[in-house]
């Protein structure tokens, strides 16, 4: 490759997670055009010469039934498919092949929004089948990426939510949702809604190639005790650990946590399903060429040997001697911090149809 070809290619990256753009495996339903209705650059007023483009799309249907006994909740919801934030081990870029777009850089430059969630929500519901089942925001992509400042998806459902009683999780690595602070204030008070911060470095250097567009740590700690002392329950979570890269952080992230005023801290290993595997190793390449065989040997170690898992119980935590030593860790830092409390159940008893809060006037 000529010196001319790779300099247009790092800055046609700047910014991004992914350093390529792997052919979708889905080639069938591979998307030629797509239709642009605005360009988003970041807040920093960075110039790309790949700018972001947002497709509106109108599902029909906003709340996902969740099969995983991974997850607290048995339902979540994103406002978004794709997520400009561009974290590189993120699991849901290969959801973006499903609309015919790559995992790879297409996935945190083609946003698909759902400007009609909150519409959807309402209609859900009104259903009446729904008795106000606790809902995770995001289980997918973040549901405040920055995009959400302008159009105000996330802040919409969160409405919806409050007016319904019906309650809410959610989990973000952008301080933007300190945005929505009197809404979630109020939704506390009736035991309504829990946030969780996802913080994965304290390095920000690290934090620009890992995961480019997203809040800075110092932002999401002081999101954090913001959140904390309005009383919003609040816990941190450190999503990813990826050894040889952030693994050496795990006591100094409990201790921030737990000065910012953070009721828990957990944590999920790292796990290269599909094609993140190999965009994580261009990653490697581009970013830690010197550590990349000891990295990638290292999470081969928590999975049995391969680079992902997708077993349940299984895929989140690793197993093994490592996956050992990296969940004592945690056992430790919880302790010594006190980042202990447990998570009280959010209240679905609450939860009222717009037509219920009329008659209970009478």
């Amino acid at each position: 490759m000529n010196s001319r070809f790779k300099n247009a290619m790092l800055d046609q990256n700047h910014g991004r997670g992914a350093q390529s753009n792997p052919t979708n495996q889905y080639t069938a339903q591979q998307v030629e055009s797509d239709v642009e209705f605005y360009e988003h650059l970041h807040l920093s007023g960075e110039t790309l010469k790949k700018k972001t483009t947002f497709q509106k799309v109108s599902p029909k249907t906003i709340v996902n039934k969740v099969s995983s006994p991974d997850l607290p909740f048995g339902y979540s919801m994103n406002p978004y498919q794709g997520c400009e934030h561009g974290c590189i081990y993120c699991y849901a870029r290969n959801s973006h092949e499903y609309w015919g777009y790559s995992a790879g850089s297409d996935f945190e430059s083609k946003i698909l929004v759902k400007n009609n969630a909150a519409t959807l929500l309402r209609k859900k519901f009104d259903s009446k089948g729904w008795t106000g089942h606790p809902i995770l925001l995001s289980g997918n992509t973040d549901c405040y990426q920055p995009v959400e400042r302008k159009l105000e998806i996330t802040r919409s459902i969160l409405q919806v939510c409050l007016e319904y009683r019906n309650p809410v999780g959610i989990i973000t690595k952008n301080a933007m949702i300190l945005r929505d602070l009197d809404i979630l204030k109020e939704m506390a008070e009736m035991n309504l809604v829990h946030v969780v911060l996802s913080i994965t470095s304290l390095n920000e250097k690290l934090r620009e190639k890992l995961e480019p567009r997203t809040s800075t740590s110092g932002l999401r700690f002081n999101a954090v005790r913001r959140l904390s002392e309005c009383g919003v329950p609040v816990s941190v979570m450190m999503a990813p650990v990826i050894p040889a890269i952030n693994s050496a952080e795990i006591m100094k992230i409990a201790e921030k946590a737990a000065e910012n005023g953070a009721q828990s801290l957990n944590h999920t290993i790292v796990r290269l399903n599909g094609v993140i595997g190999q965009l994580f190793e261009e990653w490697l390449e581009e970013h830690y060429p010197d550590r990349k065989e000891k990295v990638l040997n290292q999470i081969k170690d928590l999975h049995g040997g391969e680079l992902n898992d997708s077993r349940f119980k299984t895929r989140m935590r690793g197993e093994g001697e490592y996956a050992d030593h990296i969940a004592k860790m945690f056992v430790l830092a919880r302790k010594k911090y006190g980042l202990i409390r447990e998570r009280t159940e959010l209240d679905s008893s609450l939860f009222r149809r717009a037509g219920d809060s009329q008659l209970s006037l009478f």
